[in-house]
């Protein structure tokens, strides 16, 4: 009876210490792979994030090797700062990027792992847990109009006119010169495209030509948008085999106050002449005219170049934009919505069509699938101004259709772009940068 006890009891210990060595080996799992757990989220977000780095700084060089070392740089840049060395341990290094640049795209590969000596797991044999990530970012081809304000009004603050040309060179710098096209342009009372897409439509676009472009930009004359944004449409449409991303991207210190269209005139000399009428300034002011459409601040010249349009020799606005298709009737001057305009040539009918015109045209960009985004410039924006006393940046919010955006002109069917306010020339610089990492985000 005794021996029989003795054996139990012998058997209960060998059960205890089964038992207790399973336990150390759950509790050791549980600890070692806590560490491992928290290593790979760590070696996750660093190897994320460096392949991001690595789409921003591919933009960056003037050939697919200069693109390459720049990505691989930045991602190596980034890794190192976001994994700390010896993280609870571990030992991490990063694979050189992969970066490979195939019609249009840009694929960027980063592989990274980890090794950190386990605790409880050497009783088992154990002694390195080995931990890895992949990454990848695909960045796809842009095609993007850069659309510039060179107005007289952007001289009222000092240092506007040198801030202005050198925040849309930095700007630039930011886009692919090999993959992404990009096309430049710059209004006032008309529109120069300083550097349209490639003629042949192939990719990429010439940085160093729309830096001197820039460089030579003068300030002066009103504000038609308008004829702005349909260049910048009308460059769009005429690419062969369009990029998946397009994007209008406008830079503007107020709202549109002039347009153009083609006027029957009470000149017969001038009848039917495509040119631009501009509201006036003030509250109420005169209507004056003709501006040519196709430069920033030159008259038509004489007898179709008078200062009081209104009273000397326009007839009445047209039914429709038509200034370059006299049958054209996408985007109607005389309308009910969204501002009342009639065919009397007063300040206040050309002024609301100025501004009902290029929501349209930008509306009509949208629901084509292009992206809006609009930068605005000066504390002016935020006043109210015009016939109705609205804010100049409302225009530019409706453009991109922001959530915060007036209910008129917020669709959340369409693409919703960025809207960034620049209250002074020292904050176009954060601006763009807003704007630039806005589209490589959607870009990847």
């Amino acid at each position: 009876m005794n021996l029989s006890r003795k054996r139990q009891q012998g058997s209960i210990s060998m059960l205890v210490v089964i038992s207790l060595i399973a336990v150390i080996a759950v509790l050791g799992l549980a600890i070692d792979s806590g560490f491992g757990y928290m290593i790979r989220t760590r070696l996750d977000a660093a190897a994320d994030g460096a392949a991001l780095a690595a789409g921003h700084a591919v933009t960056r060089g003037n050939t697919p090797a200069e693109q390459t070392t720049n990505a691989q740089q930045a991602a190596a840049a980034f890794f190192t700062a976001n994994y700390p060395t010896n993280f609870l341990g571990s030992t991490a290094t990063m694979n050189t990027p992969s970066i490979v640049f195939n019609a249009g795209t840009v694929t960027i590969d980063v592989q990274a792992q980890a090794q950190v000596p386990v605790s409880f797991m050497q009783l088992f044999g154990f002694r390195i847990l080995n931990v890895s990530t992949h990454s990848q970012t695909i960045r796809k081809d842009l095609d993007m109009a850069f659309i510039v304000d060179v107005t007289g009004s952007m001289t009222t603050m000092p240092g506007e006119p040198a801030a202005v040309r050198a925040n849309a060179i930095s700007f630039l710098n930011n886009f692919d010169i090999s993959n992404d096209r990009v096309a430049l342009m710059h209004f006032a009372y008309g529109t120069i495209v300083d550097v349209p897409y490639k003629a042949d439509s192939s990719r990429g676009f010439d940085r160093p030509g729309m830096t001197q472009a820039i460089n030579h930009f003068s300030f002066k004359g009103s504000t038609n948008s308008s004829e702005a944004f349909w260049n910048a449409r009308t460059q769009m449409d005429q690419l062969v085999n369009p990029s998946s991303l397009r994007v209008i991207v406008f830079f503007s210190d107020g709202a549109p106050n002039s347009f153009a269209s083609q006027f029957a005139n009470k000149v017969a000399a001038c009848n039917n002449m495509v040119g631009t009428v501009v509201s006036g300034d003030g509250q109420s002011g005169t209507p004056t005219g003709f501006y040519r459409d196709d430069q920033i601040s030159q008259s038509v010249g004489w007898p179709c170049s008078v200062g009081n349009v209104s009273n000397n020799f326009i007839k009445q606005l047209p039914a429709f934009y038509n200034a370059h298709n006299p049958n054209d009737q996408t985007f109607p001057i005389v309308t009910n919505s969204p501002r009342v305009v009639t065919n009397a040539v007063t300040y206040t009918n050309i002024n609301r069509a100025s501004r009902n015109l290029l929501e349209a045209m930008a509306e009509n960009a949208r629901a084509n699938k292009i992206y809006v985004f609009t930068l605005g410039l000066g504390l002016e924006l935020t006043q109210p101004a015009g016939p109705d006393n609205e804010l100049g940046q409302d225009v530019l919010k409706c453009m991109a259709n922001t959530s915060d955006a007036p209910a008129r002109c917020y669709n959340a069917q369409e693409p919703v772009g960025v809207y960034c306010h620049a209250a002074t020339p020292a904050d176009l610089k954060p601006c763009y940068s807003q704007l630039a990492s806005a589209i490589l985000r959607i870009a990847k």
